[in-house]
Parts: C-alpha cells; sequence; structure tokens
C-alpha cells in the first residue's frame, strides 16, 4: 500500500497538481486499501476536518492578513527607513540593513514569502546601484526572508505547534535567539563580501534623519511589542495577539498612515482568504494522510529501518534535521510539517528530547529548504517578484546556506541558544 501511495503522489507531482491534490489522493488511496472499498470514507472526511479544529489555526489567517495590509501599506517602508538610517554607512551596510529589514519584518509577518516581496523590492535596486552582484543581492534576501520563519509570529511555528500539542507561545520565545544568531553571521558575512568586492559605502545619516526615521517607525515597531510583549506579558494568547495585530494594522494603515482605502482592504481581505483556503486544505489533507501511514504503521517500518530506535538524542535530532531540510528542498514547508512531525513525534518522546527545542530545530530546517534548490519555494518567490532566472537566483545561496547550517548544528549541541529566553519567560 505504501509504494502505491507513494508511486501515485509522485507521479501527480510530475503531471504538475499542487501540493494539495497528492495528498489528498494519497489518504483516499490508503482508506480505500485499508478499509476494503468506500464504506468508511465518512473517516477521511473526519479526519480531514479534525486537522482543520484545532482554535490555534485561526492565528495563522489573522497573522497573514496583518502582514498583507502592511506590505500594501507603509510599514515594511518605514521599519527599512529605520535600519538604513543607522547602519546604512559602515561597509556593507546596506547588505546588513536588508538583512536587519527581514527580521524586522519577520516580526512582524511571518511569513518568508511576504518578507521577500515586502523587503527585497525597495532594497534591490539599491543594491544593484550602490554596486552589489544581483546574484548575492538575491540570495541575501531570500536567505534572509528565513529569519521570518524563526523571529515570531512564524506561521511554520503555528503549524508545529498544533500538529505536535506544543506550547506555540513558548515556541514564539525559543525561535528568537537562533533568528539574532542568523542576523548577526549574515551581517558579519555581508561586511565580508563588502570588503573583499570594494563595495561603496552608504552616506552617513545625521541624527536629525535618524530621530525622524525612528519616530516614522514607532507605529511599525508597536507589532513586536503587541506579540512578543503581550504573550510574554501573560496579556494575549497567540491567536488573540495575531487578533490585535490584525486591528493595530488597520488602525494603523487606513486611519493613522491613511495608506491604503477600505476598497483596498477588502481586496487585501479576499487575498487573504484564498492563502488561507489554501493552507487550511494543505492542513486537512495532511492530517488525513498522516492518518493513513500511522494506522499502516508505515513510521515504525521507517524508523526501524533507519535504526533510529537505537540512536541518543543528538542522533535523532540528526536525522530530523536531514528529514525536514531533504523535504522542504522540494515539497512545501506546511505540509512536510503535517507529514513529518507525526512520524517523529514518537521518537521525540521515546528520547526525552525537549518539543520546543525540536520545533525550532525543524522550523530552521524548513526554513533552510525552502531558499534550498531544486525546488525551495522561496527560490521561487523570488523568480516571480524580480523576474529573474532560475541560476542567477541561486547562484549565490551556497555561504548563506552554509551559516544556516552551521546554527543548525550549533542548535543541536548548544540548545540554549534557543532554550534560554523560553526558560527565563516559562519557567
Amino acid at each position: 500500500m505504501a509504494a502505491t501511495i507513494f508511486i501515485a503522489m509522485i507521479v501527480l507531482l510530475l503531471l504538475g497538481f499542487p501540493m494539495m491534490i497528492p495528498l489528498i489522493v494519497g489518504a483516499f488511496i490508503g482508506f480505500f486499501t485499508m478499509f476494503g472499498g468506500m464504506g468508511q470514507m465518512e473517516t477521511m472526511v473526519q479526519q480531514m476536518l479534525a486537522g482543520i479544529r484545532p482554535a490555534s489555526l485561526i492565528a495563522v489567517p489573522m497573522f497573514i492578513f496583518a502582514a498583507d495590509i502592511m506590505t500594501r501599506g507603509q510599514s515594511a517602508g518605514r521599519l527599512i527607513d529605520l535600519v538604513m538610517a543607522f547602519v546604512g554607512h559602515v561597509r556593507g551596510g546596506l547588505a546588513i540593513s536588508t538583512a536587519a529589514a527581514c527580521t524586522l519584518f519577520g516580526a512582524v509577518s511571518g511569513s518568508t514569502q511576504a518578507t521577500v516581496v515586502a523587503v527585497g523590492s525597495p532594497l534591490r535596486p539599491r543594491m544593484l546601484k550602490a554596486g552589489y552582484k544581483d546574484s548575492f543581492i538575491l540570495a541575501l534576501i531570500v536567505n534572509a526572508s528565513d529569519i521570518a520563519f524563526l523571529i515570531p509570529p512564524s506561521i511554520g511555528m503555528i503549524i508545529y505547534g498544533v500538529v505536535s500539542n506544543t506550547s506555540i507561545a513558548e515556541l514564539f520565545i525559543a525561535g528568537i535567539g537562533p533568528g539574532l544568531l542568523i542576523l548577526v553571521l549574515f551581517s558579519i558575512y555581508s561586511y565580508i563580501y563588502a570588503v573583499r568586492n570594494n563595495v561603496p559605502t552608504e552616506e552617513r545619516a545625521t541624527w536629525s534623519e535618524r530621530g525622524k526615521a525612528l519616530l516614522a517607525a514607532l507605529w511599525p515597531m508597536g507589532f513586536p511589542v503587541i506579540i512578543i510583549g503581550g504573550i510574554y506579558g501573560g496579556v494575549f494568547s497567540p491567536t488573540e495577539a495575531a487578533a490585535a495585530c490584525v486591528l493595530y494594522a488597520l488602525l494603523l494603515e487606513v486611519v493613522v498612515f491613511r495608506s491604503i482605502t477600505v476598497g483596498e482592504v477588502y481586496q487585501t481581505a479576499k487575498s487573504t482568504g484564498l492563502i488561507t483556503a489554501v493552507v487550511f486544505i494543505l492542513v486537512g489533507a495532511g492530517a488525513a494522510f498522516s492518518w493513513v501511514i500511522s494506522f499502516a504503521q508505515v513510521p515504525q517500518a521507517i524508523l526501524g529501518a533507519i535504526g533510529i530506535t537505537e540512536m541518543g538524542a543528538i542522533g535523532v535530532l540528526f536525522v530530523i534535521s536531514i528529514a525536514f531540510f531533504v523535504g522542504c528542498m522540494f515539497v512545501d514547508p506546511i505540509v512536510v510539517i503535517l507529514v513529518l512531525v507525526p512520524i517523529f513525534a514518537p521518537v521525540v518522546d521515546a528520547v526525552g528530547l525537549d518539543p520546543v527545542l525540536v520545533g525550532v530545530i525543524i522550523t530552521l530546517q524548513v526554513a533552510i529548504g525552502s531558499a534550498t534548490p531544486p525546488f525551495g519555494c522561496d527560490i521561487f518567490t523570488a523568480i516571480a517578484v524580480f523576474k529573474r532566472p532560475y541560476i542567477e537566483v541561486i547562484r549565490g545561496t551556497p555561504p548563506f546556506i552554509l551559516i544556516l547550517i552551521g546554527v543548525a548544528v550549533a542548535l543541536i549541541f548548544f540548545p540554549q541558544i534557543a532554550l534560554f529566553a523560553r526558560d527565563l519567560a516559562f519557567r
């Protein structure tokens, strides 16, 4: 049965069907085979509905909606101007500003693809004019957007938390340390690149200009305060923080900045609804598919074959890291989380690993895979947004991917990079 499902899914993918179709077909084949016909198909529907039932998933469309509003409005531009005012003048400052802007926008959107669009669109022309090679620029934007997957509110962490029944609030706080570490390492590499390629520096902003940039960015900086401060202070749950972000984004862009109209809000909501529908269909189909492979004991057979049950905690983390990294090189991150997390959950429990640490590592590997050839989704987002050929987009990615892999390995051996903030906030 497992072989039949696998072959059917691969054929459908090769024929160009969106990922939701192979997942639904794979689940259908599994139910049909296991229960001898159509008699138990209602169980498949029940499992799909159960997958989208958790209340925590409500946060996903609200964070997407808030990010769409900010992308259409002025928030992203004001955050970029703030970073540029303070670090734009140092060697490699424009590249460092791009990485920092990705981090800041990630702290208000939680989406890697939204970050590619919001930060990359205005900064890429400025970097080209400053003398950076386009291959470096594209690689920086694609990989720095990965920080958005770690800095709260991370949509990937929400999905992982729902699937693994792990505290989303703890996952959010634990992602901050690795995200900031990646920002520092990307900034160091950007500085080295600028020195080696003799990239000229930008003009230093005056303190008056910095003050104006800071004042202009104060309102957008309220988003991480709402999300991190609200959750850390016990004021909001993650879902409530998402609702507060939508309200804040609407007030900011419609009333304060007046950058979008009520009609544009409607169009934004329509776009968010379409994206949410796709995400929730994937979640429902993934839940049914995961039930099928678990009922058929496919995970136990696979994990037993590679001997993971005899490994220690570090060995298990390495296997998990490789599986998620490779998976996201070919398949949508949400699908990989939905399918693989239930497979590894029994092993994680058996070796006594902290599910929050596992969640951060998985989220990081998902982010790396999303920016890694051949089929990382952020690569194709960059191709669509910047209209550049595939080879040019991926040419400069190896140094950034090596940095990200280095951080992932460091997390395995030094888990306090992620857990220190979590323990400080919740222990």
